[in-house]
């Protein structure tokens, strides 16, 4: 069912959409520019070592001076996050002698992590054109340990592959062994209630990645624009995007960023887990009933996949809470 890639022209990290060739991109009409967006999700409790941060804006100083590729990059901070910690004067001094030196600090109340996506790539898709790729680069990643730095140093391939090979999104997919508790939590809880709202598109998004909530990634311009104006959502847009992506016929392409870990690695409890399944479950509903509520028997269909879904849920965290305790 799916036309060939021509492989030789993907790099060995990422994995290109089969029922799309890739391409290299076309020079922009009238010799404009491509650029990428680096948009920074600033974490919403920095820790109190600032080797990680201080990491992650070194490259973001090295992106600022690089204004031939890259657009002035912007760093989402919660005001929360900025109220918590006035008068710390470690917080301030970062914020204005490193945040703000290299980035344009973008101050917004915030629901959670995905709003800051929303108001980040919102604000850098309004200064784009066209043919620009906006690169999502959350903050709360150990980059300073040698691992982080590594990753750090080849993290820039993620948005070229967008520019270079002309896809619609590029999906960053951390390495993590089986018994990592985001691995678990996306096998038993993410993928299987994507294959009971979604079986399709669940089976298919999982031919790109075992992560279909991952924090990092890069969007075309086109692709975006498409998304910022639909509803937008405070958890899980990443299984949006993607679910999106799938039933459009985007191109997308994954790309290994590495075996980097966040900074709540190993601290990852059954009520987190909980909380997780319980809003993807929610998100995958709301997206259900947007795309079939003008059909006539959809309040049927519904109610026979909220049966089965509650089912899928339960025996996910018996599942959780014995791998997890």
């Amino acid at each position: 069912m799916c036309g060939s890639v021509r492989q030789t022209v993907v790099p060995e990290s990422c994995t290109v959409k089969k029922n799309q060739a890739a391409r290299v991109t076309p020079p922009a009409a009238g010799g404009a520019e491509r650029r990428i967006h680096p948009v920074v999700v600033y974490p919403f409790r920095p820790p109190e070592d600032y080797g990680d941060l201080e990491t992650l804006y070194g490259l973001i100083a090295r992106l600022d001076a690089q204004r031939e590729t890259y657009a002035r990059p912007i760093t989402v901070m919660d005001r929360k996050t900025h109220a918590s910690l006035q008068g710390h004067a470690r917080f301030e001094t970062f914020r204005r002698d490193t945040v703000a030196r290299c980035s344009d600090v973008l101050d917004a109340w915030c629901v959670d992590t995905c709003q800051m996506w929303y108001a980040g790539l919102g604000r850098a898709y309004e200064q784009g054109g066209p043919d620009d790729v906006y690169w999502l680069i959350p903050g709360d990643f150990n980059y300073g340990s040698p691992v982080g730095q590594e990753v750090l140093s080849r993290l820039h391939d993620l948005p070229e592959i967008c520019v270079e090979l002309g896809q619609d999104i590029c999906i960053g997919e951390i390495e993590a062994d089986h018994n990592n508790p985001k691995q678990l939590i996306d096998t038993h809880g993410t993928f299987a209630l994507l294959y009971n709202w979604f079986p399709n598109e669940g089976r298919e998004i999982r031919q790109y990645t075992e992560r279909p909530r991952s924090e990092f990634f890069a969007i075309r311009h086109a692709f975006l624009g498409e998304m910022l104006h639909r509803r937008w959502y405070a958890y899980e847009q990443t299984v949006v995007v993607l679910l999106r992506a799938v039933q459009t016929g985007k191109r997308i392409t994954r790309f290994s960023v590495g075996n980097i870990s966040d900074l709540e690695e190993g601290r990852e409890s059954f009520a987190s887990a909980v909380q997780q399944v319980e809003r993807t479950e929610r998100v995958l509903k709301s997206v259900w009933r947007e795309l079939h509520t003008e059909q006539a028997d959809w309040a049927e269909r519904y109610r026979r996949l909220e049966t089965q879904s509650e089912q899928v849920r339960r025996a996910a965290l018996i599942l959780l809470e014995n791998l997890l305790s």
